[in-house]
């Protein structure tokens, strides 16, 4: 690792997510609420003045050039016409697959930071536009604030959240998100709500996961997940899964439901964060 520098890539779960439309260009229209984790990937990064992009860790899964790290940097040097290059080790703990973000979450620290390393100097906004040509989950990383979000992901608003513990379970299933989201069943006219209804304890029933019905109709390991779950508080699943997650007040309370949790089933305990590690890298 001499002369690698390490920088966090924060994992997120959605504290819930309803589907209100589908534009013309297939593209689904949602309203949630993002709220980053202190579970993280690690991305280091090594500059280097020959102008090209390699990834040195290897995934039997991902092809380099389909990694979004690479993606990322690539995209980067594209849009700024930067001729500079770097070597990318990716850490991974953040499941992957599991609707917690990592993929987005990893993009979007080699944009934040790589904009810092070569010193192109992008501010956060030009920085979002990039991230979104990646993935719909990339902004809200770049974003660094725990955020209301609209549009396609990338409308988006700092929301003040509690900071409380999470009990996150991954079960062993790969839910095939381009699945969920074409299902014949889903549900793609939700109502919009604003983001005062999300403080307001009357309606507070009103807010879901508009994917995990569907989810958990086709896969039963996601069922039996949040079933086990909602066994100590009123559990949710994130993004299209297959991650699922319940909320505590306390550390301890957190890591006793967690030593509880079924021997077939993976996870990790995490606090919330109110704001991303490399939030001061852009402006």
């Amino acid at each position: 690792m001499s002369d690698f520098q390490t920088f966090l890539a924060p994992a997120k779960v959605n504290v819930f997510l309803h589907i209100t439309g589908q534009r013309a260009d297939g593209y689904h229209t949602l309203q949630s609420a993002f709220q980053l984790l202190d579970f993280y990937d690690t991305i280091a990064l090594k500059p280097t003045n020959t102008g090209k992009v390699n990834r040195i860790t290897q995934f039997k899964t991902i092809p380099e050039a389909e990694d979004l790290c690479v993606r990322a940097a690539r995209s980067l040097q594209q849009a700024t016409g930067c001729t500079q290059g770097v070597n990318i080790q990716i850490e991974k703990r953040i499941p992957m697959g599991g609707g917690l973000g990592g993929g987005s979450s990893d993009a979007a620290t080699v944009l934040l930071a790589l904009n810092h390393l070569w010193g192109l100097n992008l501010n956060r906004k030009a920085l979002i536009e990039i991230g979104l040509t990646l993935g719909a989950d990339v902004p809200i990383f770049i974003f660094g604030q725990n955020a209301w979000a609209e549009g396609i992901g990338e409308i988006l608003t700092p929301l003040s959240l509690p900071r409380q513990y999470y009990v996150v379970l991954t079960p062993q299933a790969h839910v095939s998100t381009v699945e969920i989201f074409t299902h014949s069943r889903l549900t793609k006219d939700t109502k919009t709500l604003k983001i005062a209804d999300f403080s307001d304890r009357a309606i507070s029933n009103q807010f879901r996961n508009d994917l995990e019905k569907i989810v958990c109709e086709e896969y039963t390991a996601v069922a039996s997940a949040l079933e086990w779950l909602n066994q100590h508080g009123q559990a949710r699943m994130s993004g299209s899964g297959a991650s699922v997650f319940v909320t505590t007040n306390s550390l301890a309370e957190a890591n006793a439901i967690f030593a509880q949790k079924p021997a077939n089933i993976s996870g990790f305990v995490a606090k919330g964060l109110n704001q991303h590690p490399l939030y001061a890298l852009a402006n």
